[in-house]
């Protein structure tokens, strides 16, 4: 008796202990339907993968990846109306181009157009059905805990956009990097969920963090302050990101055009979705963010920094897990 209640319960605690070491289910989706930040989404996927086998946290269990483009026909581009102040060379480089471009044209067949619709429902297709894999069901039926969405862009065809949203909600996670918050423009729901909505970006600079918690896992022990050399830092719509609903973890204390204006300007932060946690970065544009390697081509942030931002999003993503501690109770009072 006594034996079998002994071996009762050491299989219990080996059952435990096998549970407490199950990782952390996560998809990775890089698709694109709006502009691609190729180079960015080629480090991403290699980045998003090594830290999930060193930090042996979590493991990405799939990809949904952007399916290979097809050669579609493209029409010719009829030139632009020439200025009101058109010299008489301007002129005459009009009519040349208009030439050209009548020549072209009248080459653009009932055929080639049939070839440029097929081509594009064919990848639309394809674009479905890689997405397939972000169904609630499917997310469901594969135990997902968390789904990032790196540097996506434009409206992506989940198979039930509504019911994803409900998903992370109902106690899942979600991570968005940069261009995240360019996705979806059409979906109250999921900026309402993400809490902040792209409107548009100048050309890349410096960029002087602030953070908002210091002790949070995506601040990553960076300190205080985070000096970024180069990066292409976003501003959101007026009234998508409402600070009385998120944790903000960095921000800018200027519009990134303007560092003599004094104005909040939103970089990363968490909040609760429901009973699901959300984290967002706006950086992650430049492959020498993701990317430490010191040998990298065009290097202008340091290795040191891209270590840096590989720690941020480790940790925003730990914490999207509830593998780290942080608080997630809105801040609006930072500054």
């Amino acid at each position: 008796m006594k034996n079998s209640f002994a071996l009762t319960f050491a299989l219990a605690c080996l059952a435990g202990v096998s549970f407490a070491a199950e990782k952390k289910r996560v998809v990775v989706c890089t698709v694109t339907t709006g502009f691609r930040h190729g180079p960015a989404i080629a480090e991403a996927e290699k980045t998003l993968p090594k830290l999930a086998k060193e930090s042996g946290a979590f493991e990405i269990v799939e990809f949904v990846r952007q399916p290979d483009a097809p050669k579609i026909p493209q029409r010719p581009r009829k030139p632009k109306d020439l200025a009101a102040n058109a010299n008489d060379k301007d002129k005459e480089r009009m009519a040349e181009d208009m030439k050209k471009f009548e020549a072209e044209n009248a080459k653009w067949t009932s055929e080639m157009v049939a070839q440029e619709k097929a081509a594009k429902d064919g990848f639309e297709a394809a674009v479905k059905k890689s997405l397939a894999a972000l169904s609630p069901a499917r997310l469901r039926a594969e135990k997902i805990d968390l789904v990032i969405f790196a540097d996506t862009t434009g409206d992506l065809p989940l198979p039930d956009k509504e019911g994803f949203i409900k998903w992370i909600e109902d106690g899942h996670a979600f991570v968005g990097m940069h261009s995240a918050s360019d996705t979806f423009h059409g979906f109250p729901g999921y900026g309402q969920m993400l809490q902040g909505e792209f409107k548009s970006h100048g050309k890349q600079v410096p960029a002087d963090l602030v953070a908002g918690d210091t002790s949070h896992p995506a601040n990553a022990g960076i300190g205080s302050k985070w000096d970024i050399k180069l990066e292409e830092m976003y501003e959101m719509k007026d009234g998508s990101h409402d600070r009385s609903k998120v944790h903000v973890i960095w921000f800018l204390k200027h519009p990134p055009q303007q560092p003599d204006k004094a104005e909040y300007a939103a970089v990363s932060w968490c909040r609760m979705a429901g009973t699901g946690r959300v984290f967002y970065t706006s950086l992650g544009h430049r492959e020498d963010l993701w990317n430490d390697d010191p040998a990298l081509p065009n290097r202008v942030n340091s290795p040191e920094t891209a270590k840096q931002y590989q720690a941020h999003i480790l940790g925003g993503i730990k914490w999207a897990l509830g593998l780290a501690s942080g608080d997630a109770t809105p801040n609006p009072e930072v500054k």
